[in-house]
């Protein structure tokens, strides 16, 4: 993979903020003491007016995100997953879904890849809990091209919006010429028969890779991108539970109340069919290098391959 181009979604993120803020006026950034890690610093610097550090108060950031929003400004409230997601539940419960305002929370350093922080900054529980907050749209994105087209695609829906964005490089699996973002639709990747593999955010490329594996044993795996993870897709994940009949989820966050969750319940209603897990197993991360934490995680091609195999009649 030598040749891939490698990018972290949160490098797409700001420079998709610096894009937008030339062609919507509306738009303003809010950061708690992070623009260098977000990545929101691009954005201030090409329009500090429309930039607020809010310092080390994401509670309170959340706050004047909610305020603003009631103004007709288009705010994008930005942190680590763990301090977004985790220490502002409350206001982003309280102050922007309960009364459903056009808040976007952009978090960072999502899952086991923030690496060396170590589990008390690896958020692998945000999936889940922004999923349980009603009205508010979840995305994941898998690459840069999927990433930036998500914060256009936000900055249109009115109404709040959680992306989730990653720390680590990662491999750029779409062509940006032809990619067209469409918020709660599936993205078929690859057509296959005998398996489906449905992945989100960095583990897309993962199953691309897998099944690129298992193709070479003869077995033919469909592999499905969902970036968007509430509403979720059922059409796509319903197709194939009845044309496949096994499915392999594929993320980087824990197996409670994530992706995983997500499908089996869909398909526990409309078309039952075994649903086998790729994700973190609901325990708590650890300090190193991020790729190898991936590795000792299970967060790989060769555990999808595995699983299929295991799995497959």
């Amino acid at each position: 993979m030598a040749d891939v181009k490698m990018i972290a979604t949160r490098e797409s993120y700001g420079n998709a903020l610096a894009e937008l803020g030339k062609v919507n006026p509306n738009v303003v950034v809010l950061d708690a003491d992070l623009a260098g890690a977000t990545k929101t610093g691009v954005f201030k610097k090409a329009f500090p007016e429309r930039f607020f550090d809010c310092g080390i108060a994401e509670s309170n950031m959340v706050g004047i995100a909610a305020g603003l929003s009631t103004t007709g400004k288009i705010p994008f409230a930005s942190s680590f997953a763990m301090f977004a997601a985790g220490r502002a539940f409350e206001q982003i419960r309280n102050s922007v879904g309960y009364p459903h305002l056009n808040v976007k929370i952009c978090a960072s350093h999502a899952g086991i890849s923030v690496g060396e922080d170590g589990a008390s900054h690896q958020c692998n529980e945000d999936i889940a809990l922004m999923r349980t907050i009603p009205g508010m749209v979840v995305i994941n994105p898998a690459d840069d091209v999927e990433a930036k087209a998500a914060i256009f695609a936000a900055a249109e829906y009115v109404g709040p919006v959680y992306v989730r964005l990653g720390r680590l490089a990662v491999p750029v699996i779409n062509d940006e010429s032809t990619y067209k973002f469409e918020l709660g639709k599936g993205v078929t990747m690859r057509e296959g028969k005998d398996v489906t593999i449905i992945a989100t955010g960095l583990m897309v490329a993962r199953a691309l890779d897998a099944a690129q594996q298992l193709a070479a044993d003869g077995i033919d795996a469909r592999v499905i991108n969902i970036h968007t993870i509430k509403p979720i897709d059922k059409e796509i994940i319903v197709k194939a539970a009845k044309e496949t009949g096994l499915i392999i989820t594929a993320e980087e966050h824990n197996v409670i109340g994530g992706l995983y969750s997500a499908v089996t319940e869909v398909t526990s209603q409309e078309a039952p069919c075994k649903v086998v897990p790729v994700a973190v197993m609901d325990t708590f991360g650890k300090s190193g290098p991020a790729k190898e934490l991936l590795e000792v995680f299970g967060l790989n091609a060769a555990t999808i391959v595995e699983k299929v195999k295991a799995n497959l009649k």
